[in-house]
């Protein structure tokens, strides 16, 4: 599996259920690195995309404590039984609970790092200090109404670090 996350410079990645920022740019690089494969979320990483609905072209796994059908998803009670049903190409998008729970079994990680300290009330795990993992290729600074951001990708040395 891959995850997918933005990061501000503190690796904050939202608050009150909201992401910090929205770049256009980067979410056009969302759309094309996750489509046509699954994703992975919780139900409030979903509430926050238009109209609260999955994501079209991509096979939606939602874990939510609520197993109420959701059209156009498949909804699962816990991570581990959405992991069961993950076919090996699917990309974890969220939020801070999936990604703590699924890290150890992913092997790359595409990070939009933001130059900017936003308030926040969730974070991702810094890996810049996780010796497991390794950057493989940066692009960027770019700008974004006056934002600077790149885009780092990390790989896993070892997946059972």
């Amino acid at each position: 599996m891959k995850i997918i996350v933005s990061v501000d410079c503190n690796w904050a990645i939202g608050k009150n259920g909201d992401q910090l920022c929205y770049i256009s740019e980067d979410l056009k690089r969302f759309q094309s690195l996750t489509k046509g494969h699954a994703v992975l979320l919780g139900r409030k990483t979903m509430a926050t995309f238009p109209g609260g609905k999955p994501l079209k072209g991509r096979r939606n796994l939602i874990v939510s404590t609520n197993l109420a059908s959701i059209d156009g998803a498949e909804v699962f009670g816990s991570v581990q039984d959405a992991i069961k049903a993950a076919p090996e190409d699917t990309f974890v998008i969220g939020g801070e609970s999936i990604y703590i729970q699924t890290i150890h079994l992913c092997d790359t990680a595409y990070v939009t790092k933001v130059e900017k300290a936003f308030p926040a009330d969730r974070w991702f795990p810094n890996l810049d200090e996780n010796p497991a993992w390794t950057i493989t290729e940066e692009e960027g600074p770019f700008q974004h109404e006056g934002l600077r951001y790149s885009y780092v990708t990390y790989e896993r040395k070892d997946r059972d670090a």
